[in-house]
């Protein structure tokens, strides 16, 4: 079935642009001048991937995709001017599972839609070849269900984003192995050189609040200069 992609952006050629390259590819698109507009058909129609730009009349793209995210694990990418170092930033930490700096070379979208979209049939398949009882991962209080793809925390769901449940369970699956930020990098955006570390950092930072506030006894330690790894938290004396 050909997949549904929504686009936000209210510029024009940009909009054409993508449109026209998403299009060619096999995709099938609606566009749409804000993000209003993408939200409540959203709200109706659900699509398989989401292009949001940030700075858009009415409601801007942040929002928009915070409010895609209380709602939805829809694959979002975020369009961000080369001028606003904050607006990508801000797009990761509301939820967004990747970002392109404006200008941006079409084919680096594509690399990055098809990526998201090719994760998401990973899981799906996923599901479908497990039995229920089957792949349960477990580190210290945090357990990875493979078939309900949730991590919980004392059996309370951490309500993950897509691409937080793929890097905390990549970390579980390689519990106490320091791991790098590119094998993150390939790992979970499924490209590598194109994705900068920002966006691993700042996930990883969305992750470690969720884990705190659940009360968890797992810590994702920083392997200065490396990357990553899982550790349990020291007891207080």
């Amino acid at each position: 079935m050909q997949k549904v992609i929504y686009i936000a952006e209210d510029d024009e050629n940009i909009r054409n642009l993508i449109k026209s390259f998403l299009k060619d590819t096999g995709y099938e698109v609606k566009d749409f001048e804000n993000g209003d507009l993408l939200y409540s058909t959203f709200l109706e129609t659900k699509c398989d991937l989401i292009i949001l730009d940030v700075m858009m009349p009415g409601t801007d793209g942040i929002t928009i995709c915070s409010k895609l995210r209380d709602i939805s694990n829809v694959p979002i990418i975020v369009l961000t001017a080369r001028d606003s170092e904050m607006d990508y930033v801000k797009g990761i930490s509301m939820g967004s599972d990747d970002y392109l700096i404006k200008p941006f070379r079409p084919t680096i979208l594509m690399m990055k839609v098809k990526a998201l979209l090719r994760r998401v049939e990973m899981e799906r398949a996923a599901i479908e070849a497990i039995d229920a009882h089957e792949n349960n991962i477990e580190y210290g209080d945090l357990k990875y269900s493979n078939y309900e793809k949730i991590i919980y925390c004392y059996d309370k769901n951490l309500e993950l984003t897509l691409t937080e449940l793929y890097l905390l369970s990549y970390l579980i699956k390689n519990a106490s192995k320091a791991i790098s930020r590119d094998d993150l990098l390939s790992e979970v955006w499924g490209i590598d050189t194109e994705v900068e570390t920002r966006v691993t950092d700042e996930t990883i930072r969305r992750i470690r609040k969720k884990m705190l506030v659940a009360g968890s006894n797992v810590q994702i330690q920083t392997v200065w200069g490396f990357g990553y790894k899982l550790i349990l938290r020291k007891e207080d004396a």
